[in-house]
C-alpha cells in the first residue's frame, strides 16, 4: 500500500525545471531513500511532499487524500502529520535539549489541541531514554556533539508522533563512526514508531545501509528503482557511474 503518491509531478523554480513529469510511490511503513547528486530533485520532493513548494502539473496524495492538485494546496502542510529534519537541524539556540523537544507538544498545550503538562513531560522523558539523551537534558545545542544534536532534532519531530518522517541529508557533517551509530537509529524507527521514512542523501552507502528500496533521481527524473541489492547489479550507465563514488 502506497503511503505517498507523485502522479505526474512537474516542478520549476523560476524558468528552471527541477522535476520532470514524476511519477513516484513511497509505501506505507518502508524507508525509501532519494538518491542523487545536487540539484536532482531530492529536497524538492521532500518539500512538495510537506506542503512547503506547490508544484506546477500533477497530484500528490497521501493516504488517499489529495493534498496537492492542479496548483494548489488542498490540504496545508500543519495537517499532514509530517515531521521534517533539516540538513541544518534548525535547533533553537537559547533553549535546552528538554525545551528543544518538548517545544511542538508545548505549541500544542497552548493551543485547541490540549496536551496536559504531565504528558509533555512524560513524552519528552521517553524520547530523551530511548535515544539516550537524560544526561544531556539540560544542555545547550552548542553543548552536544553533532551526533547527539541530530538524535535531539530526531526527538522533537517524533514526540508530535507523525505517521511521515522526512530527512533531508541529516549527517552531512557527521564522521564515517557517527554517521554508522545514527543511521543505525534511523533504520530502527520504523519498527519502533510505526513511521513511514524518506531520507535524502547523495551517499549511496548510507542509502545501502539502511534503506528498503533506493529511488537513484538524475535531473529531475528517475534513472532506476530497486533495494541495494538490485541497484548493485544494475546495468543502467548512469547508476552504475553514480555507485563507484
Amino acid at each position: 500500500m502506497a503511503m505517498i503518491e507523485f502522479k505526474n509531478i512537474t516542478h520549476s523554480y523560476g524558468t528552471k525545471p527541477v522535476l520532470h513529469n514524476l511519477t513516484l510511490n513511497f509505501k506505507t511503513n518502508q524507508l525509501t531513500c532519494l538518491l542523487g547528486g545536487s540539484g536532482c530533485g531530492k529536497t524538492t520532493i521532500l518539500r512538495l511532499i510537506a506542503g512547503l513548494e506547490i508544484p506546477q502539473t500533477g497530484q500528490i496524495i497521501i493516504e488517499d487524500e489529495t493534498v496537492t492538485k492542479n496548483k494548489q494546496i488542498l490540504i496545508p502542510p500543519h495537517q499532514r502529520n509530517i515531521g521534517f529534519i533539516f540538513q541544518d537541524l534548525a535547533l533553537w539556540p537559547h533553549f535546552t535539549v528538554y525545551k528543544n523537544i518538548a517545544f511542538g507538544l508545548t505549541e500544542r498545550k497552548n493551543t485547541s489541541q490540549k496536551v496536559k503538562e504531565e504528558n509533555v513531560k512524560d513524552t519528552v522523558l521517553k524520547m530523551l531514554d530511548f535515544f539516550g539523551l537524560k544526561e544531556h537534558a539540560d544542555k545547550y545545542p552548542h553543548q552536544l556533539s553533532g551526533g547527539q544534536k541530530q538524535l535531539v532534532a530526531i526527538s522533537r519531530s517524533l514526540v508530535l508522533k507523525p505517521k511521515i518522517l522526512l530527512l533531508d541529508e541529516p549527517l552531512a557533517n557527521l564522521d564515517v563512526k557517527l554517521k554508522s551509530k545514527i543511521l543505525e537509529h534511523i533504520k530502527n524507527l520504523k519498527q519502533n514508531f510505526d513511521l513511514t521514512l524518506i531520507y535524502v542523501t547523495h551517499d549511496h552507502k548510507e542509502a545501502f545501509a539502511i534503506a528498503d528500496e533506493i529511488v537513484v533521481l538524475n535531473d529531475g527524473k528517475i534513472e532506476e528503482t530497486g533495494s541495494a541489492k538490485q541497484l548493485k547489479k544494475s546495468e543502467n550507465k548512469f547508476v552504475k557511474y553514480f555507485l563507484e563514488y
